[in-house]
């Protein structure tokens, strides 16, 4: 039952997501004044629009870094009269998944999209914690906490460590995967509400845009994602941390957090976090 809700939810959350991208178009198209104060937000008080696209229902898969095909990060497209096309990223609501991959295709895509190579002590941390590791019940029988009960059957459940168990089997993993997301906040960043797995830049998200029509919540604010990666990095020092809950199942990070949910890194956004990164620049 619980699984089956939990679908449903999801998947009026797509179907609602996409309806208020609709009108999100439509109210450009046929609202003069909408428009501009768009343009005017974005930093292009003299342009004008001349049409829009969304992804929507039948959106098309792009190419990616990984060789397949894969979601592009932008649900709404400007094409300006002045041959600029501004790519925009909607979200109606104010927190929520904001990326999703399996522990070995996140690594992989790091490392094209970046030109970069995460180091192997990385790599088997995130393995551990996002159940991509042959050994990890063995280890967490060993290391893992039986006195929580909770937490232990969690962890043998999902296959993975929390931060607890990875600090008792290695302090060192321990510590080199909260350095490592806390050093590539920016990239983390970038990753998750531009770029994803999708190759080709002119298909990365510029903005994203809050702003919810189907009178769920009034935000309409609008943040350039350059901006929040920047100040994401600025901050991540102190904002990026294991969480507390069932001895550590998440990475509290600057713009969200990332966790465990079916066997893959599932990042969340957040409204208020981003709001406080980018509350100088927030249009």
């Amino acid at each position: 039952m619980e699984h089956r809700d939990r679908a449903t939810g999801w998947q009026h959350a797509k179907l609602s997501g996409h309806k208020n991208e609709d009108l999100v178009k439509m109210r450009l198209d046929a609202d003069e004044e909408f428009a501009t104060s768009l343009l005017k937000r974005i930093n292009q008080p003299h342009a004008h629009i001349a049409h829009t696209t969304i992804g929507g229902l039948h959106e098309t898969n792009v190419p990616s870094v990984n060789g397949r095909k894969t979601k592009s990060k932008t649900d709404l497209k400007v094409y300006l009269d002045t041959a600029e096309v501004i790519n925009i990223s909607i979200k109606k609501s104010l927190h929520g998944q904001v990326y999703f991959v399996r522990a070995g295709l996140f690594i992989d895509t790091f490392e094209k999209q970046f030109n970069t190579q995460i180091p192997d002590d990385v790599r088997r941390a995130l393995n551990l914690f996002w159940a991509a590791a042959d050994d990890a019940v063995a280890i967490i029988n060993k290391y893992g906490d039986p006195s929580a009960p909770k937490d232990y059957d969690l962890q043998l459940r999902h296959k993975s460590l929390n931060a607890t168990t990875l600090r008792a089997y290695n302090a060192h993993l321990y510590d080199v995967l909260l350095q490592w997301f806390t050093e590539h906040a920016y990239e983390l960043t970038k990753l998750s509400f531009s770029m994803g797995a999708v190759r080709d830049s002119e298909e990365w998200s510029d903005f994203v845009w809050y702003i919810n029509l189907l009178g769920e919540n009034n935000t309409d604010d609008i943040f350039f994602i350059e901006d929040i990666c920047n100040a994401a990095q600025k901050t991540a020092k102190t904002e990026t941390y294991y969480g507390s809950s069932y001895g550590g199942t998440t990475i509290q990070l600057p713009f969200g957090f990332v966790q465990w949910h079916q066997k893959q890194l599932q990042f969340h956004h957040s409204y208020e976090k981003i709001c406080s990164l980018c509350k100088d620049t927030v249009s």
